[in-house]
């Protein structure tokens, strides 16, 4: 049964998410929107292991419309007035904390930022008591990041708010695989049947993982290279080509994802040297020139330029670096309309 899923006015005054099946058409200034309801099933957004087609395609698509607003003079709007959020980050970050906080602040909402060396945990409370403080006071959601794998699960299992995983050690990174796959998307027009490279360290990456469940769902075809010691084992099971070599990877590629090497692995002797990893398995114009001529050459931040990824590629053409930053605020309010809203119709006069 089709239902209305709301309006989105031109000039920014109306917004809602447009999905996987929409109709849209205009009507007096307004592009109405009419398509088959569709919500997230879950409340907190933890991983893209367990989100289906549809939800995926949900947030891609209710992104576009986010990416309009970031576009204007004037980009806040109170869609989520009275709603607060609170980045809860255990870990150093730069693209996504911020993203986040600018994301809830561009739709309305009141933002808190705590970082672990500047909160209670520095004095030994644990990670129960800090989010159930967080909880007494009453926060709708808490975007969390933290070093250990399945600390977002965890935080939904003790905790009534929202949560919204922003890394959790090597597990998941869900909101960067998301303005990953709409990134390339924005390029390319399509994920299914792109084959995509993603390079590097997959062991000890959350984007990595992230990316692999997202993209394959989508359609796409993934194959992955990089040391032997960094990547996991089982990896062909899921249906993904593994290769040892960054060269065969590379080859005809659509997409190429370079992850960041993490230069404390060197001391766990998992690579020999720096140098010697560039020389193997940076990726420099050469080993670009394998992958289509139009391929997309894409990199999460920050960058070692000089050892993944060469200057020259990382500042060239093919480079959508820049591009994944600014998609990352339209995913994350995308995320933040949707889990907090529900799809709602809302009017968003500023």
């Amino acid at each position: 049964m089709l239902t209305w899923s709301g309006i989105v006015r031109r000039s920014g005054l109306c917004i809602t998410p447009c999905h996987h099946g929409r109709e849209l058409f205009h009507l007096g200034g307004m592009i109405m929107i009419k398509s088959r309801q569709v919500s997230l099933r879950n409340k907190d957004i933890l991983g893209l292991e367990n989100m289906t087609v549809a939800e995926m395609e949900l947030v891609l698509d209710t992104a576009k419309e986010m990416k309009n607003i970031v576009g204007r003079d004037i980009k806040k709007v109170p869609t989520l007035r009275g709603k607060s959020m609170i980045n809860l980050f255990f870990e150093p970050s730069t693209r996504t904390r911020t993203s986040f906080e600018l994301a809830g602040k561009y739709l309305g909402a009141d933002v808190v930022n705590i970082t672990a060396s500047a909160s209670s945990v520095v004095k030994g409370e644990s990670l129960r008591d800090t989010l159930m403080t967080v909880e007494a006071m009453g926060v709708d959601i808490i975007v969390m990041r933290h070093a250990a794998e399945g600390a977002a699960q965890y935080a939904s299992n003790v905790v009534s708010p929202i949560i919204i995983n922003a890394g959790d050690g090597a597990h998941e990174h869900p909101t960067q695989g998301l303005l990953d796959m709409f990134t390339i998307k924005q390029y390319k027009g399509r994920l299914h049947g792109l084959k995509v490279a993603i390079l590097g360290d997959i062991l000890h990456s959350r984007v990595a993982r992230s990316n692999i469940w997202g993209l394959q769902k989508m359609g796409a075809e993934v194959h992955i290279a990089g040391p032997q010691t960094l990547l996991p084992k089982f990896m062909e099971q899921a249906g993904v080509k593994v290769h040892n070599r960054i060269e065969d990877a590379l080859a005809d590629a659509d997409v190429v994802n370079i992850l960041r090497i993490q230069l404390e692995r060197q001391k766990k002797g998992l690579f020999p040297s720096a140098r010697e990893y560039a020389r193997i398995f940076g990726v420099n114009q050469a080993r670009l020139a394998l992958a289509k001529p139009d391929a997309l050459v894409m990199h999460p931040g920050p960058m070692n330029r000089g050892l993944e990824i060469a200057p020259d590629v990382a500042y060239s053409d093919q480079s959508a670096v820049q591009e994944q930053v600014k998609n990352g605020l339209a995913i994350r309010m995308a995320i933040l309309f949707l889990v907090l809203m529900g799809g709602k119709n809302i009017e968003t006069t500023a």
